[in-house]
């Protein structure tokens, strides 16, 4: 195999990581939240009925904020269900995910539960069946401090101090027929500008994303978000970006290039973004929110024979397997690449949807194989993202050509005195040889080099077998001053950290 190299330079800065880049999501939808984290009567709840093995998890990963309570959905979510004695709280028809919702876990257990995960609360607002006077009413709850009907109703339920809540979603895909409530881009525009108005009067702190596209393949993409932003701009912080991958053809050399496709997706979105600052000769620069994003495919087909009008019924449970693992590596690679816009993410979902962390419900848990990267980068890649230089082998597959084999990226965090190269090998068969050149660092030396491999890309872990698919740290990287060589094994993610003067 040619061999392939990375260059790096302190001073060649992509942007500072924002630590919401880590972030991820719990939506009303399957076992989530109940059997996911929420289980009264486990033997590892505790008093709040919260599973204390899914937040040691969870503390694991490091998630700095959680999106809340969707997704699809809040477009048919009256927050007040959620509130107040629970005796007192009605049970739903859910219409987004056919299913009953009783709303025995709520807006204040959530707010409880994200403390205890020593995570924050990124809030979305209803703007499918509701509009802007629901949602100054939850910010009022939420954040105003007393004195006023809501802040004195939150009181009254038991907290006293506001939560404070800082991120605020305004709605979710609405550019989707499948949306409870959906818009064109215009309705939307028009409606989530009125909301993000009396949300910022009833508390000016607080941050807003508008809806961008729900994906790259949607017709109305890149129009929608032009128009929306027409509306917003002024308005609102962040844009957001979804999009989820699948293997269902069987193509894993395409599967593992589709993060090129995340990339486009991230380019014509911050080109729309600035071509409205341009067009309304703004200083303000619009930030992104990659706030549902992931491997989603493996359940659909199980999906679609559930029976309606359940209670937490096992939905959207996909089991992951080592090549997911393998993309997900490359999308949270792309995102960093784009550190300087994509300030906010949510890896969709946390628990049992489509997620890393996985319960049986009265039993046992067990981390993902997508668990693995996304630790990795929550955990050690933190502080400024570095323009990768690279200069890789290549291949074509049928759908995406010029796939390099390598996906790279380093991150340098300064307060630690610690630089770490992500790096994906993307070809099946071969193992790939790696010079990284860190010039500009001075003396560098190895603490580790951490790999997730394995022979079989179908691996998985399951209740049984947990432990099937697992990360090792004898990659065996070396580093003479300050150029790595590496080998990195085939279909490998790979975490080389070092110590630099």
């Amino acid at each position: 195999m040619e061999k392939a190299k990375m260059t790096v330079d302190k001073d060649f800065k992509i942007g500072e990581v924002d630590k919401r880049l880590y972030g991820s999501f719990i939506e009303h939808l399957g076992r989530a939240v109940y059997g996911g984290i929420y289980e009264p009567g486990h033997s590892s709840a505790n008093e709040q009925g919260f599973r204390a093995d899914v937040l040691e998890m969870v503390k694991e990963l490091q998630v700095p904020i959680v999106r809340y309570p969707g997704g699809n959905f809040v477009s048919g979510y009256n927050w007040e269900d959620s509130v107040g004695p629970v005796s007192e709280r009605k049970r739903r028809l859910e219409l987004a995910w056919r299913t009953i919702e009783t709303n025995e876990f709520g807006f204040n257990e959530f707010v409880d539960w994200t403390k205890q995960a020593n995570s924050e609360v990124m809030m979305a607002v209803n703007l499918g069946t509701r509009g802007a006077d629901a949602a100054r009413n939850i910010v009022e709850y939420s954040n105003h401090p007393e004195g006023s009907y809501y802040s004195d109703l939150r009181i009254k339920h038991g907290y006293k101090e506001p939560h404070a809540i800082k991120t605020w979603c305004l709605g979710n895909e609405m550019d989707g027929p499948w949306q409870i409530g959906h818009k064109t881009a215009e309705e939307y525009g028009r409606a989530a500008v009125e909301a993000a108005k009396v949300m910022k009067w009833t508390d000016p702190t607080i941050e807003l994303v508008a809806c961008g596209s729900s994906s790259l393949n949607m017709q109305t993409f890149p129009d929608w978000e032009a128009t929306v932003l027409d509306h917003t701009y002024d308005h609102v912080e962040y844009l957001s970006l979804h999009q989820y991958y699948g293997n269902q053809e069987k193509d894993t050399p395409t599967f593992l290039a589709r993060s090129l496709e995340m990339d486009r997706f991230i380019d014509t979105v911050k080109a729309t973004c600035d071509y409205i600052k341009a067009k309304k000769r703004s200083k303000k620069t619009m930030y992104l929110s990659f706030d549902e994003w992931n491997v989603w495919y493996h359940s659909h087909e199980n999906d679609s024979k559930m029976d309606p009008w359940q209670i937490a019924p096992p939905q959207l449970e996909d089991i992951y397997n080592h090549e997911d693992a393998l993309l997900v590596g490359c999308m949270l690679i792309s995102m960093l690449k784009h550190a300087d816009r994509v300030k906010m993410a949510c890896l969709a979902q946390l628990v049992n949807v489509i997620a890393p962390i996985m319960t049986d419900t009265g039993g046992g848990s067990w981390r993902q194989t997508i668990f693995y990267p996304f630790m990795h980068a929550s955990v050690y890649g933190r502080g400024t993202a570095l323009v990768p230089l690279i200069q890789s082998p290549k291949y074509d597959t049928k759908q995406i050509t010029d796939v390099p084999y390598l996906e790279g990226i380093a991150v340098h965090n300064e307060e630690r005195g610690e630089v770490t190269v992500f790096a994906v090998n993307r070809h099946l068969e071969e193992s790939l040889p790696l010079e990284v050149d860190l010039r500009s660092f001075g003396k560098c030396s190895l603490i580790e080099h951490i790999v997730l491999e394995n022979d079989d890309l179908k691996a998985t872990n399951t209740a049984a077998q947990p432990n099937r698919v697992v990360p090792h740290n004898r990659g065996g990287a070396e580093v003479s001053d300050t150029l790595i060589t590496a080998s990195l094994a085939k279909a490998s993610w790979n975490v080389i950290r070092l110590k630099v003067q």
